[in-house]
Order: C-alpha cells, then sequence, then structure tokens
C-alpha cells in the first residue's frame, strides 16, 4: 500500500507527457481560434441595405365627372369698390449722411422709387434716365418728413437753403423735410418764366408753389479739352456746384446783389448782371476746365421762395467762340444740356421762352462721346404713282349677281321699299326684289348707302381752381384752371339697315392766347354699328385734358383755349362717309393733322410748328 501511494504523488509532481501533449494542444487550438475571431471581425463587410420589392397596387379606371349645366345662367355683376388709401409717409428716423452711395440706391420711401411714367416729358425732366443725366429730388420745406404742414415763412425757407449749402450740401440735413419719392431725369435747366405751382406739380406733388426746392445731381463731361462758364438766373433759386465748388449763384439779386442767398462768391465777369434773362438779370459764373472724358460731379439747386412765378435759366459760354446778340447786346448762348432735345421739350420751352434771349440748340453737347457729323446727301427715291381713286359713280357701277347665279351690270340707285332700283348701262330704269339679289351684293348695297348721322362735340368743362393753391406771399392771382372733357356725339336720321361697323375720330383743337398757332389737344376714335338696341345712336369721350390760364410777371395771360373741333366717320373700308368740322381748314389738311402727337402745336395747313415764344418786356 505504501508503494501505491507514493506512485500517485509522483504522478501529480512530474505529469505524464501525454498530458502534456495534450495541454498543449488544446492551448494551440485556443490561440487558433482567438486568431479566428479576430479575423473574421476585421474582415467582415458592411451590410447593405435592400429595399424591399415594390408592392403592386390596383389600378382603377377613372371616370370624367359630368355636370350639368344650364345654358341660360349668366354671371353674376360684380361689385366695383371704391377705397382711398392714405399715401405712406416716410418713416420718422433720421439717417446719417453716407458717402460713396449711389443716390438712386437710397432714393424714395424705404430706398425705393415709384414707377415713374416713362412717356411723361416735362420742363423740369422725364421719367426714364438716358444715362448722362441729372437725377433731381424734390422737396417741400412746409412739410416735415411725413408730409405734415408745418409753418415755414420766406426768410426761414431762405436760411435753411443757404446753412445746407455752407454745410456742404449733405441731403442727411434735409431728413426732417417732405422729400418726394419721385425723381426726375434732367438734360437742361431751361426753365423760362412759368408758373411756380408746376415745379411740385411735375415731381407729382399736390401742393403750393412756395417754398419748395429740388436738387440735381450729376456728372459734368465733354469728350474734349474744353474751357467754358455758365450764365443763369433763377427766379427765386439757381445755384451750381461743379466738384464741390460753387461755380454760380443765380439767385435773386439786385444788381447783382444776392437778396435771398448770400454765399462768399463773386463773379469777375464784367457782363455780370448786365443783360435779362427772364424777369431779372443774368449772373455770369466763374470759368471751369474740363480734360477730355473726365468726368467730375455736378450739383444744381432750383427752387421757389414766396411762389407766383418761377424760373431757372442755364446757358453755357465756350471761350474763343463768337455768339449772335440779341437787341439788349447779350450774346445768345446755348443752353446746358447733355443731350439733344427732343421736339416735345423744345416745344415746351420756347412757349415760355422769351425771344432771343438764349438759344435751345446750337450748343455743346455735354457727353462723353461724339456723334458723327451728319452729311446733306439725299438719296433718290422712286416715286410710285397711286393709281386713281374710283369716283362714285365707278363704285356704284357693279356687275351685281341674283340668287339664281345670272349677273347683270348696271348704276346702283337706292332701294324703296323691298326693291332694289338700279339704272343701266342703256340708262333704263330697273328694279328688282332684294331677296332675288345675292347676300353679298346685299351687303355692298349698304355700304354704298351709308346712313346719314346728326353730329354733336361734346366739350365738358370742370373747374379745378383748387388744384393750385395760392400762395400766401405772393401778389399774383391765383391760375384759372379746368379740366377739358372732348368727345362726339352721333345720331342715326336717315332710313334704312346699314349692319356695318363705322369709326368714329374727333379732333379737339386749341389755340395759344399769346399768338396764332394752334394744338391738337386730344384724339380720340370709337367703333359702332347702328342698331335699334343702341338707339341708332353712338357716343364716346376721352380723359380730363388740363388746361391753365395765369398771369407772367409781363402781365401778359399764358395758356391755351379750346378753339375748334372736327370729327370724321369713316367705313369698314377706310372711306370717309361723313365729316363735321368747325374749322374749313381742319379738314382740308385732314391727312397732316393725323400725323400730329397730341400736344403739339400747328399753323392752318396742320403742320407742326413751334409755339409763339413772348416778346420781350424788359429790354
Amino acid at each position: 500500500m505504501k508503494k501505491q501511494i507514493k506512485k500517485e504523488k509522483k504522478v501529480v509532481r512530474g505529469m505524464p507527457t501525454a498530458v502534456v501533449i495534450s495541454i498543449l494542444i488544446h492551448a494551440g487550438l485556443f490561440l487558433l481560434a482567438g486568431m479566428f475571431v479576430v479575423f473574421t471581425v476585421v474582415k467582415q463587410k458592411e451590410v447593405e441595405f435592400a429595399p424591399p420589392k415594390a408592392v403592386e397596387r390596383p389600378k382603377m379606371k377613372l371616370k370624367k365627372p359630368k355636370v350639368r349645366v344650364k345654358k341660360s345662367t349668366k354671371p353674376k355683376p360684380t361689385t366695383r369698390i371704391v377705397t382711398r388709401v392714405q399715401k405712406a409717409s416716410m418713416p420718422d428716423i433720421q439717417l446719417p449722411e453716407m458717402s460713396g452711395m449711389s443716390e438712386g440706391l437710397g432714393g424714395g420711401i424705404g430706398g425705393f422709387d415709384l414707377m415713374p411714367d416713362l412717356e411723361k416729358v416735362t420742363i423740369f425732366g422725364g421719367g426714364q434716365t438716358i444715362g448722362n443725366d441729372f437725377v433731381g429730388t424734390f422737396y417741400d420745406f412746409k412739410r416735415d418728413r411725413k408730409g405734415n404742414f408745418v409753418s415755414t415763412d420766406t426768410w426761414e425757407f431762405s436760411d435753411k437753403l443757404l446753412r445746407f449749402i455752407k454745410g456742404g450740401w449733405k441731403t442727411s440735413d434735409l431728413a426732417r423735410y417732405y422729400r418726394s419719392p419721385k425723381k426726375l431725369y434732367a438734360t437742361c435747366f431751361m426753365i423760362p418764366p412759368i408758373l411756380s405751382s408746376l415745379g411740385p406739380k411735375a415731381f407729382g406733388e399736390d401742393t403750393g408753389g412756395w417754398t419748395w426746392m429740388a436738387l440735381y445731381k450729376g456728372k459734368l463731361v465733354y469728350p474734349e479739352d474744353i474751357k467754358f462758364r455758365f450764365w443763369g438766373f433763377g427766379d427765386d433759386i439757381l445755384v451750381v456746384r461743379v466738384d464741390e465748388k460753387v461755380v454760380l449763384n443765380g439767385c435773386w439779386h439786385k444788381d447783382g446783389v444776392p437778396s435771398r442767398i448770400t454765399l462768399r462768391w463773386h463773379s469777375t465777369s464784367s457782363d455780370d448782371a448786365r443783360y435779362y434773362y427772364g424777369n431779372n438779370k443774368a449772373r455770369v459764373g466763374d470759368w471751369i476746365e474740363l480734360k477730355a472724358g473726365v468726368p467730375v460731379d455736378m450739383e444744381v439747386m432750383v427752387g421757389e421762395v414766396p411762389g407766383g412765378i418761377f424760373s431757372s435759366m442755364l446757358t453755357v459760354q465756350v471761350d474763343g467762340v463768337d455768339y449772335p446778340k440779341n437787341r439788349q447786346n447779350c450774346p445768345i448762348l446755348p443752353m446746358f444740356a447733355t443731350t439733344e432735345p427732343s421736339r416735345d421739350l423744345q416745344d415746351i420751352i420756347y412757349a415760355s421762352l422769351i425771344q432771343n434771349e438764349a438759344s435751345v440748340t446750337n450748343g455743346p453737347i455735354f457727353r462723353d462721346y461724339k456723334v458723327p457729323a451728319r452729311t446733306n446727301t439725299v438719296a433718290e427715291v422712286a416715286v410710285v404713282e397711286s393709281p386713281p381713286a374710283a369716283s362714285a359713280e365707278e363704285e356704284k357701277t357693279h356687275l351685281w349677281t341674283r340668287t339664281d347665279g345670272k349677273r347683270f351690270e348696271a348704276e346702283f340707285v337706292s332701294v324703296i321699299g323691298d326693291k332694289a332700283v338700279f339704272k343701266s348701262l342703256k340708262g333704263k330704269t330697273v328694279k328688282v326684289p332684294m331677296d332675288r339679289i345675292s347676300a353679298e351684293d346685299r351687303a355692298y348695297m349698304e355700304m354704298l348707302d351709308p346712313p346719314q348721322f346728326s353730329i354733336d362735340f361734346i366739350k365738358l368743362s370742370d373747374n379745378q381752381a383748387s388744384r393750385y393753391e395760392s400762395s400766401p406771399f405772393s401778389l399774383y392771382p391765383p391760375p384759372r384752371v379746368n379740366d377739358f372733357t372732348f368727345g362726339a356725339k352721333l345720331k342715326k336720321r336717315s332710313a334704312g339697315e346699314y349692319n356695318h361697323e363705322l369709326t368714329v375720330e374727333y379732333f379737339a383743337i386749341g389755340k395759344e392766347m399769346i399768338g396764332n398757332k394752334y394744338v391738337l389737344l386730344d384724339r380720340q376714335s370709337s367703333t359702332f354699328v347702328p342698331t335699334k338696341e343702341n338707339g341708332w345712336s353712338h357716343s364716346f369721350k376721352g380723359e380730363p385734358v388740363e388746361m391753365i390760364e395765369y398771369v407772367n410777371f409781363d402781365d401778359e395771360v399764358r395758356g391755351v383755349r379750346p378753339d375748334g373741333n372736327m370729327v370724321v366717320v369713316t367705313d369698314e373700308r377706310g372711306k370717309v362717309i361723313q365729316h363735321s368740322a368747325s374749322k374749313s381748314w381742319l379738314w382740308t389738311h385732314i391727312d397732316n393733322l393725323k400725323k400730329l402727337p397730341v400736344g403739339a402745336y400747328m399753323d392752318k395747313t396742320c403742320t407742326r410748328a413751334y409755339p409763339t415764344s413772348p416778346k420781350p418786356a424788359k429790354w
């Protein structure tokens, strides 16, 4: 027994070889298994998402719904609702002056300008820019920035303008006063003596014509080196600044001594305050030298103090150029301009510009490019003679077709009852029942026998004197203002059917009060078919035309008054079937009249002409 126990102890201590080998084998297997697990974890790919297969949905056939609509159903009449909308006022916020920012970006209320009337041409500028014009902003010093009326007398207004000029022309200094959101783009500053209320009106403002100012900003540039100076006068305000320096103080003065805007500026010319521009003498500015194509900043301030009559005339004298002279020995200088004035603008200026005080054309155009000189060569044009117009007899002689297809040539005479009367080529009278004549020829008969109308010309007048508020500081009487509405009324006075469209045109004519020229005030047209439903009559009219009469500084009444009319009726062929004219020369020259735009001046041949300029009253 003892030997056996000892043997067991040996086994525990030393372990047999087989046991050791078994342990090593298992340890190796565990190591391999661990390596396999780690290897498979690292190399395992990410699971990719596979979208489920689309499920087929049962398709349904859609049927178009059927809705029964009554044929007699009529739309309900709409009701027009008219509301009064208050004008937006500018917020009561004062912004500091910002340099380097375009004026156009901050214009108007809240940084936005009103939509301009692109076709509107005024003596203060137009509604569309051409790029090299001056942008005008209107300020009303008798209203605050919200548009509320505030008390401002004339001397206080002048002092505010003077402080603005001396303060460096910073528009932030004007923030407390009303600024119109509408901009105007001026290419010249030739405003002869006119009614001062026309200034605010040009900017769309319904306000009195006193204590207002318009500030224009732009670039002064010329395609060549040039030396020149401005001549000018303003009733009451005209100040010009070039490159931040005042070069002309053309404000109201007495013998060259300013009575409103007293700046430290004095003219060095012997011609200063010597010759009349309008109702006072022109001031002569400083010499200016421009380098070719190099623009400089330029600002022009115009304004009115007490109201009544306003003017702002700016001309150019180029060094070394000889100009023609008028009776007062004053050189007739061209107006300052950045483009050629349109014919409409020329008419507006000439209507108030005193003869030979200034020239509207033939002056330098201040822009950075030249226009090639036009040649006087006239290209030959082949003259194509128009065929002679068919006479009334030829029109009535026609190859007529009956309903049975037979044709006959005869002259149409008239329709009596249910029969058409013809005269054959041999002079024999033939009567044919109307129902035996083809539909086309029955229609042709109606065209040959148009109806006759009684024609009346409509002229309605609505007094609008309150539209132009009288100034409490002016001795001038208030203007006479009327809105005239023109139109025509026709009433059929002959028997017989006429199922064809007619065109009616009316022409309203005015006459200037200081000359012998006429004006096309309005022109409208309308079409209608005379039927029993419209009472065999037709009437129509245009929009109101504002007409102003006022007394100028020379005690002469200016303006245009209604003076004539004409109505023309044409058929579908364009043939005139009837006309009525208050002046025979209107009908005689109808072809010329139709070529004129509304507002154009003309002579008695209906050829466009310039308005009659006022005669000198001071010299």
